[in-house]
């Protein structure tokens, strides 16, 4: 879907009241609603017979209206919940639906405690930080200054306290539409902002939740649905900029027929590996066969061969001439063994593990010139092309996606990594654009750029696939579902291996730390992921 302005937001906002008959008021109840279902998910999961301390920070904005809906959404509830709402402002300050939902609160004998200044914030603040939730409702997406007096003060306590959501104290903090101080248009804040484990945005996500530099205080993006159409989303949103969320895959020939067999899932080839790196290899290889490739070559040096061959006996191997230091020799003088390389193929992945040395570099660059089939460059064979990204443009195949992430950017385009992080948007679209290919700069938030200038953001993912062997298995997932659903809607095919990637590392985290996930177990776990898609987005009852 798309990601909006603070400015279409409202414009979502109005169409929904005008023209859908859904009050403002059934609005913020369903927000409410959504965040108050969650925390009480998230209690339940624990197990244990305890009062839930549940500490609820409003403005006197739109924002903290929503915030008195969870409150009084969670009393009375079956779990026991010991709620503390904090309004930073006076009652007085607050207007319409806000006004009418603190009016509710009161009304269900809720108490509010009034935030009026940082001396009595310091009376408040050790009971908030004692909480087992944190509900941040202080102010939402029509932010335009920095935050100042006691909202950043308490910011500035919870996230040191909390190490920037890095730490188990004091709780679990969730921001309800964005996190306090966050721009919604992605403007660098001014500001402090408030670091979420967990930002439940509603209707749709905002453009700063994913592209801008405070996007990481966000933490987890959970979208949530309260009543506008999505035709008025797609309608308000005069941008190019989407996110991969699940609906996103809806129109992708997601389940297989009765009558499947491997002919209809293409063949894929992997070029890669070396001396030293035959890993790299065997990951994309198995990346491609768990991600539903119908067959899956994997060519590389003959003198790795023997171990890449043995490492899973669902895949075919290519054994390929060796230079001295045991990484694929130049094709110049093998025209036919690069003729049969190709033949019978539907997709080429290149690059990971192959090594930087100058013959393997030329073989590189006469395999992205000379296919003509979809290609997948990664790893090493964007290092073929360091400094010269326009030579990409010189190839048989309508077809390229890079996939890089920011250090490799920096390498093809000459700069350094700093300058690629600090505008990734920008960067993707015009490396697109020069290099007429599909790029995937990958990173938290992963870009995806298409030559045309549309764009897909994807959130899935996180610290799971910060280890050795995470791209390399990535590459073989792209090469797999582009073998299968063709290039008709290639970014958005390309936008599934990303999500399917970060959305298996994220499953993973259900039952181990994210610190020592393996690669290759992210890998087993894509046809889970495709599973959960699947529910996701109705195909599975």
């Amino acid at each position: 879907m798309k990601a909006l302005t603070a400015a279409e937001m409202r414009e979502v906002d109005r169409l929904t009241i005008e023209r859908h008959g859904i009050s403002g008021l059934q609005l913020m109840e369903n927000a409410g609603r959504h965040v108050a279902d969650y925390i009480r998910s998230v209690c339940a999961q624990d197990g244990l017979e305890r009062t839930r301390r549940v500490a609820v920070l409003c403005g006197k904005g739109n924002n903290g209206g929503d915030g008195f809906v969870v409150a009084r959404q969670l009393l009375g509830d079956q779990l026991t919940f010991e709620i503390k709402v904090y309004l930073f402002g006076a009652p007085q300050d607050l207007r319409g639906d806000a006004a009418e939902n603190y009016k509710s609160w009161r009304e269900a004998f809720g108490v509010t405690h009034i935030v009026h200044s940082e001396e009595n914030l310091c009376e408040h603040l050790p009971k908030i930080e004692n909480a087992h939730v944190i509900v941040d409702a202080i102010f939402g997406t029509g932010l335009r200054g920095p935050v100042t007096g006691p909202a950043a003060k308490v910011i500035e306590a919870l996230n040191q306290r909390s190490a920037n959501a890095t730490s188990p104290r004091p709780g679990l903090i969730i921001a309800v539409d964005t996190p306090s101080g966050l721009f919604s248009d992605g403007e660098s804040a001014t500001g402090p902002v408030l670091h979420a484990h967990k930002t439940i945005t509603f209707t749709a996500p905002k453009i700063g939740q994913l592209i801008s530099r405070d996007a990481p205080c966000c933490g987890e993006l959970i979208v949530k649905q309260i009543g506008s159409p999505l035709s008025f989303i797609e309608d308000a949103g005069k941008g190019s900029l989407r996110w991969a969320g699940a609906d996103e895959f809806a129109s992708l020939p997601l389940i297989r027929t009765a009558d499947s067999h491997k002919g209809n899932f293409g063949h894929v080839l992997v070029v890669g590996g070396s001396i030293g790196k035959s890993g790299a290899a065997v990951l994309s290889g198995f990346a491609s066969l768990c991600s539903g490739a119908g067959l899956t070559t994997v060519a590389c040096p003959d003198v790795v061969h023997g171990t890449i061959a043995s490492a899973h006996p669902e895949y075919m191997t290519e054994p390929l001439p060796s230079t001295g230091e045991g990484t694929i020799a130049d094709f110049a003088a093998r025209p036919a063994l690069l003729k049969k390389l190709h033949e019978g193929k539907t997709a080429v992945a290149i690059g990971p593990g192959l090594g930087t040395h100058p013959e393997t570099q030329r073989a590189i660059r006469q395999l992205v010139r000379e296919t003509a089939v979809p290609v997948i460059l990664d790893a090493d064979g964007l290092n073929a092309f360091a400094g010269d990204l326009h030579q990409l443009r010189e190839r048989e195949s309508e077809f390229l996606a890079i996939t890089p992430h920011p250090g490799e950017m920096a390498r093809l385009l000459g700069v350094t990594s700093g300058e690629i992080q600090s505008d990734r948007l920008r960067i993707a679209t015009e490396a697109a654009k020069r290099a007429n290919a599909h790029v995937l700069l990958k990173g938290f938030h992963t870009v995806l750029a298409a030559p045309d200038g549309r764009v897909f953001v994807n959130t899935t993912g996180g610290p799971e696939l910060a280890k050795g062997g995470s791209g390399d298995v990535l590459t073989g997932v792209l090469a797999a579902l582009t073998a299968q659903f063709g290039t008709r809607d290639w970014l958005r095919v390309l936008a599934l291996g990303a999500y399917l990637h970060g959305s298996a590392a994220t499953q993973m985290s259900d039952w181990q730390d994210p610190s020592g996930q393996l690669a290759s177990a992210v890998a087993s776990v894509i046809p889970l992921a495709r599973h959960k898609l699947l529910e996701e987005i109705g195909f599975l009852a």
